[in-house]
C-alpha cells in the first residue's frame, strides 16, 4: 500500500513537470479605435445631402476595431424616415452597433452610438443632466462591453457633452459616477466640446489618460484650430493607448475623425 502511494506521487510529479511551461502567457492584444462626430452624415459643403457612404468610407479606410460616433440620426425627417444611421454604418463597415438617444428630433431620435468589430455582450445608456438654470439639449452616453480575442473584457463608451461649461462639468461628474463603478478597463471617446486646458478635461485627467498630450485640432475641417474630440482610457490598468492621429478628411463631416492605437495585456 505504501509503495502504491509513493508510486502515485511520482506519477503526479512527472505530470506536473511535464506540463510546466506549456501554458503560454497571454500575448498583448493590439487594436485600433476611432472617434468621429459625423454631423448626421451631412457633408457641410453639400447642402441638405445625407451621405452615409462617405462616413463609412472614412471608417473603412482606417479599419478601426471600435468607433465612437456623435450626432447620429435615427428615423428623422432630415436624414430619412426609417433610416437608422448607426445601423447603416454598421452594415457598411461590417461591424455591430449600439445607439443611445439624447433627444427627440424631427419625428425620430438623435444621439450617440458605438460600432464594434466584436460581439457586444452588454450595453447601457446613461442620460446626462443639465442645470435647470443652464438649459440646452440633453446629452447621453452609449457604453458597451466586449471580450477581445485575448479573452480580456473592456468597456467602450461614446459621448457628446454640452455646450455650456457648468453642464459639461456636471455631465463629466455623472459619467464618473456611472462608469467609475466598473472594474473593467474603460475607453471613453467623443466630442467633449471642451479644449485641453478646460476644467472639464482637467477633471477627466484625474481618472483617465488621454491618448495624446499635445492633441491636434479637430475643428473646423478647413484650417482646424480647436481641439475638442478626444480618446481617453482609465488609469491604473493594463490598457494603454498611443499613436493618436487626426485624419485630414474635409468632406464627410464638420469634424475631423481621430484614431488611436491600443494595447492590453
Amino acid at each position: 500500500m505504501k509503495n502504491s502511494f509513493f508510486s502515485l506521487l511520482i506519477l503526479i510529479s512527472i505530470a506536473v513537470f511535464a506540463n510546466a511551461g506549456t501554458d503560454k502567457p497571454v500575448k498583448k492584444y493590439k487594436f485600433k479605435l476611432m472617434t468621429y462626430n459625423i454631423h448626421h452624415c451631412n457633408p457641410p459643403s453639400a447642402g441638405d445631402k445625407i451621405d452615409v457612404e462617405a462616413i463609412a468610407k472614412v471608417i473603412n479606410a482606417e479599419k478601426p476595431d471600435f468607433v465612437a460616433l456623435q450626432e447620429v440620426d435615427v428615423n428623422t425627417e432630415r436624414s430619412g424616415k426609417g433610416k437608422n444611421q448607426a445601423q447603416q454604418l454598421a452594415e457598411l463597415t461590417g461591424m455591430k452597433f449600439y445607439f443611445s438617444k439624447a433627444i427627440d428630433h424631427q419625428g425620430g431620435d438623435y444621439g450617440v452610438a458605438v460600432l464594434s468589430k466584436y460581439p457586444i455582450e452588454d450595453s447601457v445608456r446613461y442620460a446626462l443632466p443639465i442645470h435647470a438654470d443652464k438649459p440646452e439639449e440633453n446629452r447621453t452616453v452609449a457604453a458597451i462591453t466586449v471580450t477581445l480575442p485575448n479573452k480580456k473584457k473592456i468597456m467602450f463608451a461614446s459621448t457628446h457633452l454640452g455646450l455650456k461649461e457648468p453642464n459639461r462639468l456636471l455631465q463629466a461628474e455623472t459619467i464618473m459616477e456611472k462608469l467609475g463603478k466598473t472594474t473593467l478597463p474603460i475607453i471613453l471617446a467623443g466630442d467633449f466640446n471642451a479644449v485641453p486646458e478646460s476644467p472639464v478635461i482637467a477633471y477627466f485627467d484625474k481618472y483617465f489618460t488621454r491618448t495624446c498630450s499635445d492633441c491636434k485640432p479637430t475643428i473646423p475641417v478647413e484650417t482646424p484650430n480647436k481641439t475638442i474630440d478626444f480618446i481617453m482610457y482609465k488609469q491604473g490598468g493594463k490598457l494603454k493607448g498611443a499613436d493618436t492621429k487626426v485624419i485630414d478628411e474635409k468632406y464627410a463631416s464638420d469634424h475631423l475623425p481621430v484614431v488611436a492605437s491600443f494595447e492590453i495585456d
